[in-house]
């Protein structure tokens, strides 16, 4: 009896001390999914050259114009002007409800920190780099072409395909238009402090109607520490994508042996209106290739690459609402690179278009279209092909994609 009044008092008083905090968790959440049609992609054939042959294909996705997930967010307040926050979000594929992002279950977003309106927010975990958290709103992909229109490979990661691990970042409150950010993220490698780490800078500025950004991103170790940081990570394969059979990336997949990988990313948008503009550039560095750190050379290195691959990619697009609820996108995109020892470098451009009706503030239907075409050789010294982000690599020079749509925010 004593003890049960002893449990009474002491969960009146966490109720009690709960109910003085003002706090709040919000479930959120987006489902999208739509039927594609590709005019070619790689189907596995034993005796076929590259074990592989193409095939057009009428298949249904989920998470093409907008990634599908679910999370929570929440706050509390701490008076004083800081508030306690945190984010845990898991992506999902509508049509077969299996886990996004390797298997991971929080594998979007996982963090908790504090911020203030004045000071800005300090938060730790699995997060966001500075390149997407400065640039990703001003892409291609966020004005009706989804990720189509990603940048091929998203091989700037301005899409956030990949997150950070094991993080703390710090973004400053609005500066009279200018934000910044930075991150590390923390390799946890005995004996050695840089190993598998992970760090990246960058800045948002808006001035009027035009915005410009600019983010760095450096990763140490990156077949570890940045493609293998999902449940479906390796150790010693290559978590880029499989260079042998049916291809998962070939453009960068074949330099997963990069001691380290640097990023530089920047954008401008001009807004008049209804009416949007914007291009942007990259530069993408794959450095100290046959780096034992990466895992089994044999794996991460069949080609024996040495030195560097580097490419640029280049991007404009527009975006114009005919009326309020109606919205017309188109984009253009160039990356070139990847030459090394000898290798011929490869040549990508996609032309992308979507056309995105609102039905209400949460729930849109939509149709979008692109074509890649690939030139040159790729980092698997194979004939280069289109591949894009969410879809299976075309086993010719060309790949077109149509698709019908919907997504439905809550």
């Amino acid at each position: 009896m004593k003890l049960a009044k002893t449990l009474i008092g002491a969960l009146t008083l966490t109720a009690g001390g709960a109910a003085f905090a003002q706090s709040s968790v919000t479930l959120y959440g987006l489902l999208d999914e739509g039927v594609n049609y590709t005019n070619n992609v790689q189907t596995a054939r034993a005796g076929a050259p590259n074990g592989r042959t193409g095939a057009s294909q009428w298949s249904m996705s989920s998470g093409v114009l907008q990634a599908s997930r679910w999370g929570l967010r929440g706050n509390e307040d701490l008076g004083g002007g800081y508030k306690a926050i945190f984010v845990v979000e898991s992506g999902f594929d509508v049509g077969t409800g299996k886990l996004q992002q390797g298997g991971t279950f929080f594998g979007r977003q996982s963090y908790v920190g504090l911020t203030s309106s004045t000071l800005g927010n300090v938060t730790l975990g699995r997060q966001y780099d500075s390149i997407v958290d400065s640039i990703g709103p001003m892409q291609a992909g966020s004005f009706a072409m989804g990720a189509f229109a990603d940048h091929p490979g998203d091989i700037d990661n301005v899409a956030d395909v990949v997150r950070i691990n094991n993080s703390v970042k710090y973004t400053s409150p609005n500066l009279a238009g200018l934000t910044l950010t930075g991150l590390y993220s923390f390799g946890g490698a005995p004996g050695s402090f840089g190993r598998n780490s992970i760090y990246s800078l960058g800045g948002h500025y808006d001035i009027g109607s035009l915005s410009l950004a600019a983010g760095y991103l450096h990763i140490n170790n990156p077949n570890q520490s940045f493609y293998g940081n999902t449940a479906a990570g390796s150790a010693t394969a290559n978590n880029l994508g499989s260079v042998t059979g049916v291809q998962t990336n070939p453009i960068y997949g074949g330099f997963a042996s990069a001691g380290k990988e640097q990023i530089f990313s920047s954008a401008a948008q001009y807004t008049l209106g209804a009416f949007i503009v914007g291009l942007g550039y990259s530069n993408i560095r794959f450095q100290d290739l046959n780096d034992p750190a990466s895992g089994n050379l044999a794996l991460t290195n069949p080609f024996r690459y040495t030195g560097t691959a580097a490419f640029n990619n280049y991007n404009v697009y527009a975006s114009y609402f005919i009326t309020p609820v109606l919205q017309f996108g188109a984009s253009y995109n160039y990356l070139r690179g990847g030459s090394v020892n000898g290798k011929d470098s490869a040549a990508y451009q996609t032309i992308n278009t979507g056309i995105d009706y609102f039905l209400s503030k949460r729930t849109d239907v939509y149709i979008m279209g692109a074509v890649m075409r690939a030139s040159g050789v790729d980092s698997t010294q194979q004939a280069a092909v289109p591949y894009f982000v969410t879809m299976t690599p075309s086993n010719i020079s060309t790949q077109v994609l149509a698709r019908v749509g919907i997504r439905h925010k809550f």
